[in-house]
């Protein structure tokens, strides 16, 4: 297996001793969380950190959030010292964009650690420029032999449980960047835009959780000003900000992006919401997701403004990040016999298939935002994932998915895994068609890992129609538990560069290691 070992100074990593550690990039920003002011003086500051996303071979995307209008400038080098460094002229940042920016950078040399610092000028000075603010990612290698480590998780500052400064804030980020990942995969409900952030909850051994609060999420979010602050208000972390820094995203989105199981089409019944047209919140929220995640398939990067994609990392490994909360039917009870449209539509779907089958990577991590075998209700009749607790013949969305894994066995891809988060706690589950009431597909495996700073909730029930058998579950037995109460958890994937195995390992926050699997390449029914 690999022999690179975490440390809390990481050796291909060297930035963690110098530059990262150059007090503005950690300073806390003013929680206000309001425009920044065309009047402030000084020069531009960037007090929300950087952070990188969707990096392959030869490119990544930088992101910056600057307090006042400016020009991004990225400046890259083989080193630290950033000597012969070159630089990247990034777009003026302004209020169409909430003073938020990505800059693409081209023609990097694979397989290398990037060293990149931020700067933002004066748009009339261009002499005056603000601290530079660094970070780093490496490119994605063109052999196979050094491997891949990469982390995934999900569901973060949900159900009231925030920022609290008491417990440190979001110290499982900190804990997740000691690992030394190659990238994090971020597998949904990134922000809770339904759920505000209250000062302080009581636990119920009478103890108080408090939080950082800011006003826009003091109510669920409609406007785009809200969701932007929304967005924002996870970048008050420190941990968050020096994570960002070291280890590059790929950012896929779920319900509570916009709100809890949320639907195309969707007219609300909630007090809480004066816009009830659930179409209208998902734009703003779009729009805000593509402002404050550097993704390479939203504008100004794609006009289709596509949420899934497909990201290569070398030889050993491509992941599919799926989107199945834009094109999805209603949710319903899910029974129905034809279903073009599922949780993935048409035109997904067909991509799905069409880029697995052009795959020559070892490993296809399919990057799921939902669960395939457990029941997700939604309400008391209507469900909100594929399952529907209907152990017999695929019907409704599970028809698409059906569809799918057909395809996968009959055009012989081998190294399909799926990993997920969503429903706030950890499991292992292997799908087999001896077991199954659909049987034309190859066995395969699921992972779930979440939350990483959210409630936790108990499992949820399986459902037969794939076969699918729990070899590994932890979740708290009652509804809601806090992050003082029970664990956070993440994922953790790491490909040998020599013999092609992937090891699975649910981590819990501690850094405690609860179900570890190994699979070798090429195998079916493992």
């Amino acid at each position: 297996m690999s022999q690179r070992q975490p440390s809390p100074a990481p050796r291909r990593r060297s930035v963690l001793r110098g530059s990262l550690a150059v007090p503005a990039a950690l300073a806390v920003p003013a929680l206000a969380g309001a425009a920044p002011s065309f009047a402030l003086s000084g020069r531009p500051r960037a007090r929300w950190g950087v952070q990188a996303g969707d990096v392959t071979a030869h490119a990544g995307l930088v992101w910056v959030r600057s307090d006042r209008p400016a020009r991004m400038i990225v400046e890259t080098s083989a080193t630290e010292s950033f000597r012969n460094a070159r630089r990247w002229q990034g777009p003026l940042l302004g209020p169409g964009t909430d003073f938020t920016g990505t800059t693409r950078l081209r023609g990097l040399p694979a397989g290398e650690q990037i060293h990149y610092r931020v700067l933002l000028a004066d748009p009339d000075d261009p002499r005056r420029t603000g601290e530079p603010v660094t970070g780093t990612f490496r490119t994605t290698p063109k052999g196979r032999k050094e491997g891949v480590r990469f982390l995934w998780s999900g569901d973060i500052a949900g159900q009231g449980w925030g920022i609290n400064p008491d417990r440190g804030g979001f110290r499982v980020f900190e804990e997740m960047r000691r690992r030394d990942p190659d990238f994090f995969l971020c597998s949904g409900d990134t922000i809770y835009a339904d759920g505000p952030i209250l000062p302080s909850v009581t636990l119920p051994d009478g103890s108080v959780w408090r939080n950082v609060t800011t006003e826009e999420k003091s109510k669920v979010a409609e406007s785009l000003a809200e969701f932007r602050g929304a967005f924002r208000y996870n970048l008050l972390d420190e941990n968050v900000r020096r994570f960002n820094a070291q280890v590059p995203s790929i950012v896929q989105w779920d319900d509570h992006e916009v709100r809890n199981n949320w639907y195309p089409g969707q007219i609300l019944d909630d007090a809480r919401y004066t816009e009830k047209n659930v179409d209208v919140l998902a734009g703003r929220s779009l729009r805000a997701f593509s402002e404050y995640y550097p993704l390479s398939t939203l504008p100004p990067g794609d006009e289709d403004g596509r949420v899934y994609r497909v990201l290569r990392h070398g030889p050993l490994l491509d992941v599919f990040v799926l989107d199945m909360r834009s094109y999805r039917n209603a949710n319903s009870p899910n029974r129905q016999t034809e279903d073009a449209t599922g949780i993935l539509g048409a035109r997904q779907l067909a991509w799905l298939k069409r880029e697995l089958s052009r795959s020559r990577a070892v490993w296809k991590v399919i990057a799921s935002d939902m669960p395939l075998g457990l029941v997700v209700p939604d309400g008391r009749v209507n469900f909100e994932a594929v399952a529907q607790g209907d152990p017999g013949a695929p019907l409704g969305r599970e028809l698409q998915i059906a569809d799918l894994l057909r395809h996968i066995k009959h055009r012989r891809i081998t190294g399909t895994l799926w990993l997920t988060a969503d429903v706030h706690y950890t499991s292992a589950q292997h799908y087999d068609p001896s077991r199954a009431a659909f049987k034309d597909f190859a066995p395969f495996w699921e992972f779930v890992s979440g939350p990483l700073a959210a409630g936790g909730f108990p499992a949820t029930k399986l459902d037969g129609t794939f076969g699918p058998e729990q070899k590994f579950i932890k979740a708290p037995a009652r509804a809601n538990t806090s992050p003082a109460e029970t664990p956070q958890y993440f994922g953790e994937v790491d490909i040998d560069g020599d013999s092609g195995d992937l090891t699975v390992r649910l981590r819990q926050e501690g850094g405690g290691v609860l179900f570890t699997r190994v699979l070798r390449p090429g195998r079916v029914g493992q």
